[in-house]
């Protein structure tokens, strides 16, 4: 086994199991089923269609691709949604991404990070395919984790107890 893809697949999990999740997941809970459908105006996403679009992109590019499972993702549907989701559904659909992340990852080998593989019309290796994810998640909770901050006035507390200006 290599030293390197391990290290490498753990960030990957922290990142999207121990962050990413858990902070879009907190988000969620902060607001009302109106907050999470909230459109500013019509370029702009809600709550709910982040998270229908972060569903549909890790399990393309993570399950169908990496795990093999088939692609059924509808991705113009992520963002044409107006509603039909409960909060509690999409935290449901999050606990359910997040149940189905680990076993992909567990069982990542090498020579799948280094394989070229085709997904959403791209050539990426699995180690772009694992960058993209995760960035592209962290990204999309950075837009959740404004929204709440800027519509409920709220520290989201992602770093509560811990010393942050600690040398």
């Amino acid at each position: 086994m290599s030293v390197l893809k391990d290290l490498f697949l753990q960030e990957i999990k922290r990142r999207l199991l121990d962050e990413c999740i858990p902070r879009a997941r907190k988000c969620l809970q902060l607001l009302s089923d109106d907050d999470i459908w909230f459109r500013p105006n019509e370029n702009s996403n809600s709550m709910g269609n982040l998270v229908l679009h972060l569903n549909g992109n890790v399990r393309q590019w993570l399950m169908s691709t990496l795990g093999g499972q088939s692609d059924r993702r509808e991705r113009q549907a992520e963002f044409d949604a107006v509603g039909g989701y409960s909060k509690a559904e999409l935290l449901t659909c999050l606990d359910d991404l997040e149940r189905d992340i680990r076993p992909v990852l567990d069982n990542i080998t090498e020579s799948d990070l280094a394989r070229v593989w085709h997904v959403q019309g791209f050539e990426e290796t699995g180690i772009a395919i694992l960058v993209h994810i995760t960035e592209h998640f962290s990204y999309h909770a950075g837009q959740m984790t404004w929204f709440v901050k800027a519509h409920k006035n709220v520290d989201t507390g992602y770093y509560a107890g811990q010393n942050l200006d600690a040398k």
